[in-house]
């Protein structure tokens, strides 16, 4: 029989219960800051309640949308840079949530590791906190798990789940037509896709991640690509409140233009994009000619300037463009929706600013 005066603990086996512990003791305060009506903030029960009727919603559908940060999540790893890795977490949830019409109202976070690092994690969850002050969700909770043998050490994996409410009347998309006028959202840069070409590209040029960014000199090139992802939900809200004349609403996420336009979509409908209407952010400029990468493996990659989509009538459009302007957004005229019964949907014109 094992000697039980010898025996082994779970600290032993590479779990660390009190760091945990620790944890949710230095992100409570963060996570008190996304309180908001419906939710409470505090943590550490076994689940998260949230009151539709005090959030206002009087004939709500529930919206829930899921998503990660891919291999980004690496550069902050090998940089050390953790804090602002969560709000690209929550970006990719809540733009995928504000394109129905709907208003974020919980979050709730997964955070995997090979070892608990209280001070990195409670990093990695106050960036989660700010996204969801930035768009006006609680974080409702979420889960630490500690997994040795799985993960590296060091290495840590995040995943995040969105719910967020509208009300039946404010479902988007509603009655896309031939000739609607299309509207591009600057982006922020890469936001949180293709970076495993981007991570292959910066191997290629043989750069450190704490060397000055070629397009941005005066930060690192770490920081530079760890610009957090934008965050469009308070804009949107604010501009459908101001108008119903929006038809749709497109976030450019995983495959680019191509992929995510036709999801709002009917069938027999595509859309014509004019490359030369918008300006290429310099970090989409270097990635192309870093890595030799062609016009459409970056439209098709990445957002290349352009974070989100809209879409009116052509007789609403002003009224739409001014809505945004008045929340706050930079709307530019970058195509219509035409007829596509078959083939490609969305179809290409003019050359980007590369």
């Amino acid at each position: 029989m094992p000697d039980k005066n010898n025996g082994l603990t779970y600290a032993q086996a590479g779990v660390d219960i009190d760091a945990g512990n620790r944890l949710v003791d230095l992100i409570r305060p963060a996570v008190r800051a996304t309180r908001r009506s419906g939710a409470d903030g505090e943590i550490g029960g076994f689940g998260g309640v949230f009151d539709l009727k005090a959030a206002g919603f009087v004939d709500p559908l529930l919206v829930a949308a899921n998503d990660g940060v891919g291999t980004k999540v690496k550069i902050a790893i090998e940089s050390g840079i953790h804090d602002t890795i969560g709000v690209d977490l929550v970006a990719m949830c809540v733009n995928d949530l504000v394109v129905q019409g709907a208003e974020p109202l919980f979050f709730l976070d997964y955070y995997a590791t090979g070892k608990l690092e209280p001070e990195a994690a409670a990093a990695v969850v106050k960036g989660i906190a700010d996204g969801c002050v930035t768009a006006g969700c609680a974080l409702l909770g979420g889960e630490t798990a500690e997994m040795p043998g799985l993960y590296a050490a060091g290495d840590y994996d995040l995943a995040g789940f969105a719910v967020g409410a509208v009300n039946r009347s404010g479902l988007l998309p509603r009655a896309v037509a031939k000739g609607d006028a299309l509207f591009g959202l600057p982006s922020s840069g890469v936001h949180s896709n293709g970076f495993s070409l981007v991570r292959r590209i910066v191997e290629r040029v043989r750069l450190a991640w704490d060397a000055p960014a070629p397009f941005a000199p005066e930060r690192s090139l770490a920081a530079a690509l760890l610009e957090p992802t934008r965050i469009y939900v308070k804009p949107l809200l604010a501009a459908l409140k101001a108008t119903s004349k929006i038809a749709a609403l497109a976030h450019i996420t995983g495959g680019g233009f191509p992929d995510n336009v036709p999801r709002v979509l009917p069938k027999g409908l595509g859309a014509r994009l004019e490359l030369s209407a918008f300006p290429v952010p310099t970090v989409f400029k270097w990635l192309a000619e870093a890595g030799g990468v062609s016009q459409a493996e970056m439209l098709r990659t990445f957002n290349c300037g352009i974070g989100m989509i809209v879409v009116a009538s052509q007789g609403d459009a002003q009224e739409v463009e001014n809505a945004l302007r008045a929340a706050g957004e930079s709307p530019v005229r970058i195509g219509e929706i035409i007829e596509a019964p078959e083939g490609e949907r969305v179809v290409m014109q003019g050359t980007l600013g590369l």
